[in-house]
């Protein structure tokens, strides 16, 4: 491919793409770790990782070594058939969580998709005639229709619907109102053990064994969403891990191909046994070429000292960035940070003025900031990320 300016391929983009995206006046052309370079030859950190895609960093030699081998051997034949990366990627998710059986999907959406659909089919089994799905206010779950639906903001786009009935959010962490909400007619709870897309939110452990108990009394499945927070993110392989909660549905995506599309619904062995030919499919899942990145990454996320790593460095940014003036608090696990902001502060303008100093961030809300380094990101990455933080505020304070 010939090479192409900025200004060309944004025309390209404005002409040829559908207009979903604000993209950053940015092209990127390699990586490697937790940096990248521009098309310029700019140097950036990367806190942000593809929004927690690239958690081993970028081009990670064992992942490109794993996608390199396989790609060149074979690349697709239908799920069909056999292949062993698609069975080893099973069984090594099955063994590292719920140790039922596993759904292996292309993305995130998509892991969620299946696990709506078992929790209804499981419902109907018990006599519920029209199942319904909890979630919280301001969870994240996808943008296909189950997903959606069960997106509490997005679902209220009037232009998009009508919405998939059958679905209902209570506030986060009102234990209350999350167990007025469960009964009979109940097929599961869904919800993010850290809420990321909407700021990074953590769900109280009082709110997880909340939504267990009231599950358990009813019959109905305990989903977990752990897209975001899995694959080693706050510094356990699964969030719920940490807690006294174990569902009973967990999904996955995003850090589980280190940078290829690949996810997963793994279940208990009792909603394992859900499914029965014909209910579901994918053309692509469980492809050999992902199922190999998966597992090369599954190799590197497991190791306790890397796990442990993640707690500690998390521990070391939390300090540093609470610090600085301006940082009103910072919320979530290991690394998966969510800074919020003084009120007077404009987080918009301060993800732009960083991405001009070469750190990259993400802006879910007006009033925060959200951190997803690489896990492998080292401790002079950290403290230069923080510095380039407290520069930005004390420019933004200065004017």
């Amino acid at each position: 491919m010939s090479a192409t300016g900025l200004e060309e391929l944004q025309a390209l983009e404005q002409r040829y793409l559908m207009q979903t995206y604000r993209r950053a006046p940015v092209e990127f052309v390699r990586g490697e770790g937790t940096l990248l370079w521009d098309s310029e030859g700019k140097e950036y950190l990367d806190f942000l990782a593809g929004i927690s895609v690239c958690t081993v960093g970028h081009c990670h030699p064992a992942v490109v070594e794993a996608v390199r081998e396989q790609v060149g051997r074979l690349m697709h034949v239908s799920n069909l058939f056999y292949t062993e990366p698609m069975v080893r990627l099973a069984e090594r998710l099955c063994g590292s969580g719920l140790g039922g059986r596993v759904f292996l999907t292309n993305s995130g959406t998509e892991a969620n998709e299946c696990a709506i659909k078992i929790a209804r089919k499981h419902a109907h089994a018990r006599g519920v005639e029209n199942p319904e799905i909890v979630s919280f206010e301001r969870d994240f779950h996808g943008r296909t229709y189950g997903a959606l639906a069960a997106t509490p903001k997005m679902a209220e786009n009037e232009a998009l619907g009508p919405m998939l009935p059958g679905f209902r959010a209570v506030p986060l962490n009102d234990v209350g109102a999350l167990r007025d909400a469960v009964d009979e007619s109940t097929a599961a709870v869904l919800i993010e053990p850290i809420q990321g897309e909407s700021g990074i939110y953590p769900v109280s452990e009082e709110a997880l064994l909340a939504a267990r108990q009231a599950c358990d009394e009813v019959g109905a499945l305990l989903i977990l969403d752990e897209i975001q927070t899995g694959m080693g993110r706050t510094g356990s392989l699964w969030a719920y891990e940490q807690t006294a909660v174990r569902p009973d549905l967990l999904t996955s995506a995003k850090a589980l191909g280190g940078g290829l599309p690949v996810g997963a619904c793994l279940a208990t062995a009792e909603a394992g046994e859900v499914l029965e030919p014909g209910d579901h499919g994918s053309t692509f899942a469980g492809g050999a070429v992902a199922s190999a990145a998966a597992l090369a990454v599954l190799d590197l996320v497991e190791d306790p000292e890397l796990l442990r790593g993640v707690r500690e460095k998390g521990a070391v940014l939390r300090e540093g960035l609470l610090a600085l003036d301006g940082v009103a608090e910072v919320r979530g696990r290991g690394l998966m940070l969510g800074v919020g902001l003084a009120p007077e502060l404009d987080a918009a303008a301060l993800g732009e003025d960083l991405l001009r100093r070469g750190l990259i961030v993400n802006v879910p809300e007006p009033s925060t900031l959200r951190l997803l380094p690489p896990l492998t990101v080292d401790s002079a990455q950290i403290e230069r990320a923080v510095g380039l933080i407290g520069a930005s505020l004390l420019s933004y304070a200065g004017r």
